[in-house]
């Protein structure tokens, strides 16, 4: 069976706007679990500001546990400049992402800088990580709709794919940063960047914010996309982004998958033990659309 390569962000996309405040060793247990269901490939933090992202305070913690404990996974750690940069390199992250949004008045609100100088800095930070042996990848987000501009032009989101490939990124990930996107533009999209870029070097972040999520990532696995973001338990929503809801849930992505003939590596029934965990540890109820019909049918084998 065809492989499908799926990046889980909820210790890092996921978790930075919540409202429960979780712990050092929540955070690398959550990581462990995943690692042990089969995922290769985790945004683990971010080195931001802790006065913008306090639930990312302990960054400079986690990558060297992340290191120690699991030397063989892909732990990546978004960095938003040079800065940034310099931190996730002293504490020994091996793999960085940068964020360049498509419209002007996203970075500003994102990064306080306009879309111009936001390129300059993420191709400047790409390069920088390149130089230091590190492994990368840039997000180009708001691909679909800005929450201030409205539609983003194909043309923009290509301009900032090019400076990024340009830059000499791994992988390029287009984002659907408020979860407005349909299958039809997905693959409109894609198909129009495809045809300068290989497949492999591009990947596909997806909201549920209009229940959509599972839609569009079959449009891009039809497309030809082999690489995913997606969040166990659908955790996550961009705090600088107005109506942003959570991420395509792992399970969902998984479930597709495996029912269509992909193989994705990744335990189901250990996913819903992780989501059991992270409702325990965030006080809340959490779990894609298929979760409920999942944990039916686990209750009805157990039986």
């Amino acid at each position: 069976m065809e492989r499908l390569f799926i990046t889980d962000v909820a210790p890092r996309d996921g978790l930075q706007n919540q409202p429960v405040l979780v712990g050092l060793d929540t955070k690398l247990t959550l990581i462990d679990r995943l690692v042990a269901a089969g995922v290769e490939s985790i945004e683990a933090t971010s080195f931001v500001s802790p006065k913008a992202v306090p639930q990312m305070a302990d960054a400079g913690e986690l990558i060297p546990r992340v290191r120690t404990q699991h030397p063989g996974l892909r732990a990546s750690a978004l960095v938003p400049n040079m800065k940034g940069l310099e931190r996730a390199h002293a504490a020994g992250a091996e793999e960085i992402a940068v964020v360049l949004s498509a419209t002007e008045i996203m970075n500003l609100k994102n990064i306080n800088m306009g879309l111009a100088q936001a390129t300059d800095v993420s191709e400047q930070t790409v390069r920088e990580a390149i130089r230091l042996g590190l492994r990368t990848r840039a997000y180009v987000a708001v691909a679909f709709d800005c929450p201030f501009e409205g539609p983003t032009s194909l043309d923009a989101v290509h301009t900032c794919v090019a400076r990024m490939a340009e830059a000499g990124a791994q992988e390029i990930v287009i984002a659907d940063t408020i979860g407005s996107a349909s299958p039809g533009a997905v693959s409109e999209r894609l198909t129009a960047l495809l045809r300068d870029l290989p497949a492999d070097r591009l990947a596909v972040h997806f909201h549920d914010t209009r229940g959509m999520a599972v839609a569009n990532a079959w449009a891009a696995l039809q497309a030809g996309i082999r690489r995913f973001d997606a969040s166990v338990g659908g955790i996550g929503g961009c705090p600088f982004a107005p109506g942003a809801a959570g991420n395509l849930a792992t399970e969902d992505l998984v479930l597709m998958a495996e029912a269509s003939g992909y193989t994705t590596g990744i335990s189901l029934d250990s996913l819903l033990d992780i989501i059991d965990f992270a409702e325990t540890a965030l006080q809340r109820p959490l779990g894609g659309r298929s979760v409920a019909w999942q944990r039916k049918q686990r209750s009805k084998i157990a039986s």
